[in-house]
């Protein structure tokens, strides 16, 4: 009878703490130093496989891979995955770290059971994507490369070591500092955002950060895609003496400057919902450019 009122009181003993220790664990970040570490030596490769179809994705994958595994246990939601981060993505590769680590903090709750889904991983990085590129190029590349390329090379002039030894040195510190910091702000950050987040406040987070990335690839479109048609339609002399000339880019110019573009934007946003692969699309531009250009009616 001892023994069965001891094992009791034992049993009752034990049963309100294992709730609570289960919640503690879960609460509790779970990517390990080791697997920051993993991500922030993938993350220095990112760069390393760049194509022009989906830009920097192949190297955020591989960058993703110490916190899938250490979030899914299962083929197929690490498959699932990978698939998220194979998409379009390009931004400073300094400052992608912080998108780095608030993306990893959403997989964390999705492997969790929280009401995360797909959009909403991706629209968080596309949306930070541009910005954060936009203060990166200034900063690394405007500012703190020239400024210590310029200190470096006024030493090595005068024959100092010290030159070459500042501009690596420095660039590559800030560099370590930036990749190392900027994931473990954006993971710890990351978590308690998500995590406080929920119901209509994720949906207009999500609302927001997608009218962002749109914003951001309606500016790309616009800056980095440049069409001209100098076809001549005429050209004649005025009273004036000058000689005018109209040309097809002059006509559009006037009426909606950059429609060729927006066109040309929509016709490969329509292919690839056809489910044309992006390779071909590539393919045929080059082919109109080549063959426009050959007509006559398109020019560099």
């Amino acid at each position: 009878m001892s023994t069965s009122t001891n094992n009791d009181k034992v049993v009752q003993a034990a049963q309100p703490d294992a709730p609570v220790d289960a919640a503690t664990s879960t609460a509790e970040p779970q990517l390990t130093k080791r697997d920051v570490i993993d991500t922030y030596i993938r993350s220095t490769f990112m760069l390393g496989s760049f194509n022009f179809e989906r830009m920097q994705a192949i190297g955020v994958a591989v960058t993703m891979i110490p916190a899938i595994k250490r979030f899914y246990h299962t083929k197929e939601d690490q498959a699932a995955a990978m698939r998220r981060h194979l998409e379009f993505f390009n931004t400073h590769p300094w400052i992608a770290s912080p998108i780095f680590g608030v993306t990893a903090a959403m997989e964390e709750q999705r492997s969790r059971g929280e009401e995360i889904d797909d959009a909403a991983i991706t629209n968080v990085k596309v949306g930070l994507m541009g910005p954060l590129a936009g203060v990166g190029d200034p900063l690394f590349w405007g500012t703190a490369r020239p400024v210590l390329a310029a200190l470096g090379a006024s030493l090595a002039i005068q024959g100092n070591i010290l030159g070459p030894i500042i501009f690596f040195f420095g660039l590559n510190l800030i560099r370590f500092a930036t990749r190392w910091y900027g994931f473990r702000v954006g993971y710890e950050k990351g978590v308690q955002i998500v995590g406080e987040v929920s119901g209509n406040t994720l949906k207009r987070l999500t609302q927001m950060a997608s009218i962002m990335g749109l914003f951001v690839m309606g500016a790309l479109v616009s800056k980095w895609t440049s069409i001209n048609i100098p076809f001549v339609l005429s050209e004649y002399d005025n009273q004036a003496g000058e000689h005018v000339v109209t040309t097809v880019q002059s006509i559009l110019d006037s009426l909606l400057p950059g429609l060729v573009p927006l066109l040309m934007t929509f016709a490969c946003m329509w292919l690839l919902r056809r489910k044309i692969n992006a390779i071909w699309i590539i393919f045929g531009m080059f082919a109109i450019g080549i063959l426009g250009y050959w007509a006559g009616i398109l020019a560099p």
